[in-house]
């Protein structure tokens, strides 16, 4: 299988910006590597053929304007040679208990006994989840275990690859489902529940903020998104939330924290709240 490559150097000043940028967009075949003891840095797209590798950076360059993003390069490469490139960039990652290795350390990543890992593959749609966001999320989760609260319903609300329904399936808590409007992130999320064989025990779907919840309400709501739309549908989220349960929101900048609890908090004036800051980016925990 041959993979098409789109890279641009980036200056190292802009790195965190670039990133946030990404993120943003919303397109995960888009990434920003860095090399510290180089001093180097480059975004790195990866697409199946020319023509969408020409479409993608079209789409996203207008967002590196006055960042000094250098011209793209374009190249022809294996499938062998991307999972090789990749490799030097992502490595392990843990919180508390719970670990995040890719898929090629299987057979020699040493995990402590009793802790849990969550494998991942280096596929175009599946990020590492070590952005700030899904950080926030993943320290949230692990808090409540440690606390020895185990949620008997989890949601994630924009599952995008499903790292964090995932983790959840791996801390023991109770039924867990995701869901996302974008049919090709719910077709990865249930390869990658696939992938560490949790397929039986998280449901994925294809849906919206309007109707993935499927009329219920759940012990834990994740919502990483971005600001705006947590606000815009803050009454559908807390309303997806059981009584005594708790909502996790993320995906917001630091700068923007303090109007979404406002936001939220005029929903629900008796709900009991909790932000941190991790980075630029924060989250909402929202005790109700």
């Amino acid at each position: 299988m041959s993979l098409h490559e789109v890279r641009a150097v980036v200056p190292i000043e802009a790195v965190e910006t670039v990133d946030d940028l990404l993120l943003e967009f919303g397109d995960e075949r888009w990434s920003v590597f860095e090399d510290i003891v180089t001093r180097t840095a480059f975004v790195l797209g990866v697409f199946e053929d020319s023509t969408e590798a020409s479409a993608g950076w079209e789409a996203v360059s207008p967002r590196f304007e006055g960042l000094a993003v250098g011209k793209p390069e374009f190249r022809e490469l294996a499938d062998a040679d991307w999972r090789e490139s990749y490799k030097l960039h992502f490595k392990p990652w843990r919180i508390g208990r719970l670990h995040w290795v890719p898929v090629w350390e299987r057979d020699t990543y040493a995990l402590p006994a009793g802790d849990q890992v969550v494998w991942l593959d280096p596929g175009m749609a599946f990020g590492t989840g070590n952005h700030e966001t899904t950080r926030l999320c993943v320290e949230r989760m692990v808090e409540l275990a440690r606390a020895g609260v185990v949620p008997s319903s989890v949601v994630d609300a924009g599952c995008g690859s499903g790292i964090l329904a995932i983790s959840a399936v791996k801390l023991g808590f109770g039924a867990v489902a995701g869901f996302d409007n974008d049919p090709e992130a719910v077709r990865v999320a249930v390869e990658n529940a696939e992938l560490n064989a949790v397929a039986d025990r998280v449901d994925f779907r294809i849906g919206d903020l309007d109707t993935g919840f499927g009329g219920r309400r759940w012990a834990l709501v994740l919502a990483n998104i971005q600001a705006d739309v947590l606000m815009r549908f803050a009454a559908r989220l807390l309303a997806a939330v059981e009584p005594g349960g708790v909502l996790v929101l993320s995906g917001i900048l630091a700068q923007e924290n303090e109007a979404v609890r406002a936001c939220f908090a005029a929903q629900a004036p008796d709900a009991r709240f909790e932000h941190r800051t991790l980075g630029e980016w924060s989250d909402v925990l929202v005790r109700t």
